[in-house]
């Protein structure tokens, strides 16, 4: 008997709870497990993703109509309750009486019975009552309940960009996810794809960039033919305006110090006309087996793949016209696609400083005299970013910064920096930094 998209979603949700396990990675693996049909995979992951990033309203609504802690309530049992829930408030098709009678099934099929009563009560009356405020709560309280963000991260936010900007950024983490492209313009025009793209029962928008798609489809961008065939790359726009930051030219020499998995690498390769020789990098041979897949799809054979730690001077390779230093980071920047993130302690971070200013540190020394340096994150966490930069360019009077990007928004004054947005700038959270070789 074949499972319901409910209860696999019941099954990845627990996995996440119990496992950690990250929500993106935890979906694939089911659905190439469950073999779904489209309609249930697109319901599936709608189920996961949007209990994931509501955690905190979930919790908050379920706590409001219980009579005993929430904390008494087994993982199983929580589950069950946010998908109810969530289905109640949060999804406008779904009738409030098969929410709650579906959560009731789940109950009983998943060794849960003796709370199948209680998952009744309670979701009957999160449907009659519905899910408001009351007034006494601070704004950081408010904000962290209405967009399920810990307490911390919120105030955190509010610290750094202003109580507007956070709150705005926080809602814009929850909207429905978007999909751009990278044209492959060593093989095809944007204007060529768009055609063929509309061919395949794609919809396309242009966007900021003249060379990048937003897309909408209803099925795996994997299965298009364009994208078998190598006309593009799946990237967001913040990572392509990186690359843009760099902006290397025809027969320079390159460096991607931590590639995987290769997207910014492959329009590295594009911006240089597939002429000159691009380093792309990564600690993990697995991890430069996918920039290799990835480029031999795409057909730019100027890329040289290459295991290499970034923290440690590798005298393989050559000084460079330009250097790419996109460092591990905290991902701060992007949960709106991994809500997960947000949930992590802030003082987790700081084990990431002393790598992120040993990776820079290192890389520097790859750079020519009048070469460039983009140094990049997809964090929004000025500790991993400006002060990074700031105690860099204390140390090494022989480099300079430039402006990035001047003609893009930005949300705060960060000098010649540049964080992106994804309520101002509509991409992933990033942040940039050019630095110039004297």
């Amino acid at each position: 008997m074949s499972k319901s998209a409910r209860q696999i979603a019941f099954e990845i949700l627990l996995k996440i709870e119990k496992d950690k396990a990250f929500s993106n990675l935890a979906v694939d693996s089911a659905v190439k497990a469950y073999s779904p049909d489209s309609t249930d995979c697109a319901f599936i992951s709608r189920l996961v993703y949007g209990v994931t990033e509501r955690k905190i309203t979930l919790d908050y609504i379920i706590s409001k109509n219980l009579q005993q802690s929430i904390n008494k309530l087994k993982k199983d049992v929580l589950v069950i309750l946010r998908l109810g829930v969530y289905q109640i408030i949060f999804s406008d098709k779904i009738p409030t009486s098969a929410a709650v009678n579906e959560s009731v099934k789940l109950a009983k099929v998943n060794k849960c019975a003796y709370a199948s009563g209680l998952v009744n009560a309670v979701l009957r009356k999160v449907g009659n009552e519905g899910f408001s405020l009351p007034e006494n709560l601070s704004n950081t309280e408010k904000i962290s309940i209405l967009y399920s963000a810990p307490e911390e991260f919120v105030k955190f936010l509010c610290y750094h960009y202003g109580e507007d900007n956070a709150e705005a950024f926080l809602k814009s983490a929850l909207e429905p996810k978007r999909i751009f492209i990278r044209v492959n313009t060593v093989k095809i025009t944007t204007d060529e794809l768009r055609k063929q793209l509309e061919n395949e029962g794609v919809k396309v928008k242009k966007t900021v960039l003249p060379d990048a798609l937003e897309i909408d489809i209803n099925k795996a961008v994997y299965d298009l033919q364009a994208y078998k065939n190598g006309l593009f790359h799946v990237e967001d726009i913040s990572s392509q305006l990186c690359v843009k930051a760099l902006n290397p030219m025809e027969n320079s020499i390159v460096l991607d110090v931590c590639a995987a998995p290769g997207g910014k690498t492959f329009t590295l390769a594009q911006y240089m006309g597939n002429k000159g020789a691009l380093y792309s990098c990564d600690i993990y041979e697995s991890r430069t087996k996918l920039i290799k897949d990835g480029a031999e799809r795409l057909g730019l054979n100027c890329i040289n793949t290459m295991v290499n730690d970034a923290t440690v001077f590798n005298s393989e390779i050559p000084e460079c016209d330009y250097v790419l230093c996109d460092v591990p980071c905290s991902g701060l920047g992007i949960i709106g696609k991994k809500p997960e993130i947000k949930y992590k302690k802030l003082d987790d971070i700081k084990e990431l400083l002393p790598i992120q200013r040993k990776i820079l540190e290192t890389t520097s020394a790859y750079v020519k005299k009048g070469g460039r340096l983009v140094y990049s994150t997809c964090s929004v966490n000025p500790n991993e970013n400006r002060k990074i930069c700031d105690a860099f360019l204390k140390e090494h009077k022989d480099f300079v910064s430039v402006k990035a990007l001047p003609e893009v928004e930005r949300t705060i004054d960060e000098g010649d920096y540049l964080t992106l947005m994804m309520h101002k700038n509509n991409c992933d959270g990033f942040f940039i930094a050019v630095l110039e070789r004297k």
